[in-house]
């Protein structure tokens, strides 16, 4: 039984002549290791041997598995084709040999240009496959140098990592391009005559789940970085001031403070007392406070301005809860609420003349807290005994001490009752037994007087009430109570505050040992209106643009209007035991303020 004859057979027998074959190998696709990197290198050895076609030679020889020569000459014949053997010695890295017996017509030109085609391919695979292992390296490199640069911020960190996110995207789209060809390929769509065995390698899976594990290194780095950046202190520089603090805000250093220049011109001087019209440094305070160990909270608070330099606070404060708080030390008692609002947050300049009668500092402990989510305040404390208007020094005039108490009322607090959401209402008092000493009299701030007398000022810092030591020296002696009721109301951009005020004074005339007991009052309304729209306020107004003139930002702007009226009592002191007592008679005196210039004598 014969057997079917090849397609090269059946050429030879078209054309006439016998054909002359001979055996072949298939292609090989060997993987080649070369370097020191690891990276890998594809080579393609190409082997055709012995392949013979028929062109219309003539028989050779009848010998089965004899070879056709290429010497026309001996066979008497012309040559229909030439021999070629090519070897390249090892160690170059590429081992190529050939041996190809090349027809006289064209389809053995054809097949020669699918072979250049498929190799030109490979080479254009492999230099595919060398930049994506460079790109890995590339991406080792990067690691490496991330985890040296770990310590910058979190933001950059997430920028970082939004690029690198978008670039692996990209990469993973370059390894899909590139699994496509590489499957195109494998399955001999380029080159279907030739029967390509793949050899193991480098998949594009390989190199996904390497990527894969870089990114989880840069995501641990990144983690890393984060928790130790939860540990660094933390700076900010802001509206409210330089502020430092640990990682877990346990300790926290605030500096801030405040200035204010006055300029302050008199009108209808008293010929009493006439004021001085010119530039007053009123205050130049730098303010340092912070909190230690999260629960206690601190405050150091000197004053630069006026004519000597001294403490107005220093105090600790241990916040237990929001409802139970201890502080202890230098700060404002509990009496007044306008002497409690912050100078920095006053609508006006100076305040009214219902603070004259209470302490401006009080040097003690009090117990406070807010309960009823705000709806309730309470404060009670003791303190070393204080005149009306001084600053607390460090040494009591008596054995005795000053109790003050504070309760504080806003009753419709997050109620949903916008029109009374605003509403406040409350009473401070104290109350304290003196014995002989004129440090229980008010303050000496504003005496052209040497030694200065105490006594009372108005807006302007002009003492309008003093005692006069003309026939003895008047001191403070007995009960000293006050009472401060209030009732505030804020709505929108409007603000109101009505505030009364009653201190009873017990005095002695260590000369004649006359005694009187002075009841001083004063109330004030005032009211105020936020023209740029912001809520009213009497913590500080909030603007809702910084003031920035150059671009357009004009701050917040206020209206504010204030109405007060003070009454002194004075006691003259006559030749009987009982003194006669009658209140001063009021006079209308520089910033629209009540008061005088009388002054207490005695005869």
């Amino acid at each position: 039984m014969k057997e079917p004859k090849t397609e090269l057979q059946r050429i030879g027998s078209a054309s006439g002549r016998k054909p002359v074959s001979r055996g072949g190998t298939p292609v090989r696709l060997l993987r080649h290791a070369a370097g020191g990197n690891g990276a890998g290198r594809w080579l393609a050895v190409l082997a055709l041997s012995s392949v013979a076609l028929l062109a219309g030679c003539k028989k050779s020889s009848d010998s089965a598995g004899a070879d056709v020569q290429p010497n026309a000459a001996q066979s008497g014949d012309k040559a229909v084709g030439q021999s070629a053997n090519a070897f390249v010695q090892p160690g170059s890295g590429l081992s190529l040999q050939t041996n190809v017996t090349l027809p006289a017509f064209d389809a053995a030109a054809q097949i020669a240009a699918l072979t250049n085609q498929f190799a030109a391919t490979q080479q254009a695979q492999v230099e595919l496959i060398q930049k994506l292992l460079g790109r890995i390296e590339q991406l080792e490199k990067k690691e490496t140098d991330h985890a040296v640069s770990a310590q910058s911020t979190q933001q950059a960190l997430k920028e970082q990592d939004k690029a690198h996110e978008e670039q692996v995207q990209k990469f993973l789209g370059r390894i899909k391009e590139l699994e496509g060809k590489v499957g195109s390929l494998q399955a001999g769509r380029v080159l279907p005559e030739i029967a390509v065995a793949a050899e193991d390698g480098p998949t594009a899976h390989d190199l996904e789940q390497k990527i894969r594990i870089l990114e989880r290194k840069n995501e641990l780095a990144a983690e890393a970085a984060e928790a130790k950046a939860k540990e660094a202190p933390k700076l900010s520089i802001g509206a409210n001031g330089f502020a430092l603090s640990s990682a877990d805000t346990n300790f926290v250093l605030r500096l801030k403070g405040v200035v204010q220049l006055d300029s302050r011109t008199f009108f209808d001087d008293n010929p009493r007392s006439q004021g001085n019209d010119g530039f007053f440094l009123r205050r130049a305070r730098p303010i340092i406070e912070g909190t230690v160990f999260r629960d206690f909270d601190f405050q150091f608070v000197p004053d630069f301005g006026g004519t000597t330099v001294q403490i107005f606070d220093a105090n600790l404060n241990y916040r237990y809860r929001p409802e139970l708080q201890l502080k202890a030390g230098k700060f404002k008692g509990p009496v007044g609420f306008e002497n409690l609002q912050s100078d920095s947050t006053l609508p006006f300049n100076e305040r009214s003349l219902v603070s004259n009668f209470s302490p401006s500092r009080n040097l003690g402990v009090q117990l406070w807290g807010d309960v009823l989510d705000g709806r309730l305040g309470y404060a009670l404390g003791v303190f070393n005994g204080s005149g009306d208007g001084r600053v607390a020094n460090n040494n009591d005039f008596s054995d005795d001490k000053e109790f003050a108490g504070r309760i504080s009322l806003q009753p419709f607090k997050n109620s949903g009752l916008k029109a009374l959401e605003g509403l406040g209402f409350g009473v401070g008092a104290s109350y304290s037994q003196i014995s002989s000493n004129a440090g229980g009299l008010p303050s000496t701030t504003g005496s052209t007087l040497n030694p200065p007398l105490p006594g009372y000022l108005t807006s302007g810092q002009q003492q309008f009430f003093a005692y006069n030591p003309s026939v003895g020296t008047v001191v403070a002696n007995g009960a000293h109570w006050r009472v401060f009721p209030y009732l505030t109301y804020l709505q929108g951009p409007f603000g109101f505050l009505g505030e009364y005020a009653i201190s009873h004074q017990g005095v002695l005339n260590n000369s004649t040992q006359r005694r009187g007991e002075l009841d001083h009052t004063a109330w004030q309304v005032s009211a105020q209106w936020v023209l740029t729209g912001e809520p009213a306020s009497f913590t500080g107004i909030t603007p809702k643009r910084s003031l920035d003139p150059l671009n357009g930002g004009w701050g917040a702007w206020q209206l504010v209007g204030r109405f007060g009226h003070s009454t002194l009592m004075i006691v003259r002191f006559k030749a009987s035991r009982i003194p006669t007592v009658r209140p001063a008679e009021p006079h209308l005196g520089p910033w629209a303020s009540t008061g005088g210039s009388t002054r207490m004598s005695a005869c």
